[in-house]
């Protein structure tokens, strides 16, 4: 009999595997699904990056093994593109690396850093992608509950009381919570990671999709961050490109280099077309984004207010295309939550309105008590959402 690993039965269930399960189930049943959950942007990938692909689709140049490090003019670009963002500057041959999407590189860099054993600081909540990475490179998992009364960030004096840590994992803006950090936050991270020699893992794959004007900070623009810190981008929230697979991780050379030698071993890089494509999304114009970022806020104020006028509490976002919701009272059990809270309340509003939320308790314990919902839909479908859901809450 053929078994799985038991690093592979460790694991749980991928959540949005599992949504997208009961989203294929109740629309083979013919229901009209509202689908709130997992983070797909439905807006088309911009014409020029299409037509990028198209061009170096059709050079037999582009044909072969990609180069490991990727095509020297992306490495140039983004680390351009980076420091027009951030005002930090990049080594392209040492400090960046291209990834086949962020998410891959983030689940190959443990096994270029992380010892059978090694303890590595995971927040509660946070992207289920980061506890299997850690698992699979047999780290130590501690987790670092986050709370709504501290703005859903770890708090430093947690992490100074913490031993023998290896590595924290950090994600601002956040998925799920989509709370944001500032600088100063940043800033009291390094100066505490560096003093116990923890490395700094940080995901800022929503780095663009913020509101109101307010530029989420990367953790590299703190003055000796590279000495401990990487940093992981995405193209696939800025640009719609989820599908495409690209991103690059960036911050101290150590790092780089184990991910790089990781990968050298696992993939053969990505596809050349797709990182000229790449090239051509970090020089769209910004009006481009900044018309993406007033989509998202247009829905964000759609949603929102439309669960504000049904009685549904609920903070707006700054950044994320997520909104991160308390369960109502009427789907939070009485005095205590448990642990099926959040998984029951997805189940009532699929079954009984035909929308798909994410339950939070998939994203940590810490979740517990709360939903996910994505903008990643119409405005006009966000408006049919909130009248199905008032028929449920009401």
């Amino acid at each position: 009999m053929i078994e799985f690993s038991d690093r592979l039965k460790a694991l749980p269930p991928y959540l949005f595997v599992e949504i997208d399960k009961a989203k294929q189930e109740a629309i083979g049943q013919g229901r009209d699904v509202i689908n709130l959950g997992v983070g797909d942007p439905d807006q088309r990938t911009p014409q020029s990056i299409i037509d990028a692909l198209k061009k170096a689709a059709e050079d037999v140049n582009n044909h072969h093994y990609p180069f490991d490090a990727g095509v020297p003019q992306l490495r140039t670009e983004i680390a351009q593109w980076f420091k027009n963002r951030f005002g930090v500057e990049l080594d392209p041959s040492t400090e960046l690396h291209p990834l086949i999407g962020s998410k891959e590189g983030i689940a190959h860099l443990p096994l270029g850093i992380i010892n059978p054993g090694n303890k590595v600081v995971l927040t509660d909540p946070a992207y289920p992608a980061y506890q299997a990475a850690v698992s699979f490179a047999g780290g130590k998992i501690q987790y670092l509950p986050l709370k709504a009364g501290n703005n859903w960030l770890p708090r430093i004096q947690d992490i100074e009381g913490i031993k023998n840590a290896k590595a924290i994992f950090v994600c601002y803006p956040n998925n799920p919570t989509s709370a944001t950090a500032d600088k100063k936050f940043y800033e009291d991270l390094v100066a505490v990671c560096k003093t116990k020699g923890i490395i700094i893992v940080s995901d800022l794959a929503y780095s663009e999709v913020y509101y109101d004007g307010i530029k989420p900070p990367s953790i590299l623009e703190v003055e000796g961050a590279k000495d401990i810190a990487i940093e992981f981008h995405s193209f696939s929230k800025t640009y719609c490109m989820t599908g495409w697979r690209l991103g690059w991780a960036c911050g101290n050379p150590t790092l780089i280099t184990a991910l790089a030698k990781v990968k050298s071993n696992c993939d053969s890089g990505v596809f050349n077309a797709i990182q000229y494509a790449g090239i051509a999304a970090l020089n769209m114009d910004p009006r481009d984004i900044e018309d993406m970022r007033s989509e998202y806020q247009s829905r964000r104020e759609a949603l929102i207010n439309g669960l504000r006028s049904i009685g549904w509490k609920i903070d707006s976002p700054k950044a994320t295309f997520y909104v991160w919701a308390k369960i109502p009272s009427k789907f939070s059990g009485s005095t205590s939550l448990t642990t099926s809270n959040s998984m029951e309340c997805a189940k009532t509003f699929l079954d009984q309105a035909d929308i798909i939320v994410t339950p939070g308790v998939g994203f940590g314990k810490a979740g517990e008590g709360y939903v996910r919902m994505a903008l990643t839909i119409p405005t006009e479908r966000i408006h049919q959402a909130v009248e199905r859901l008032k028929k449920v809450i009401g």
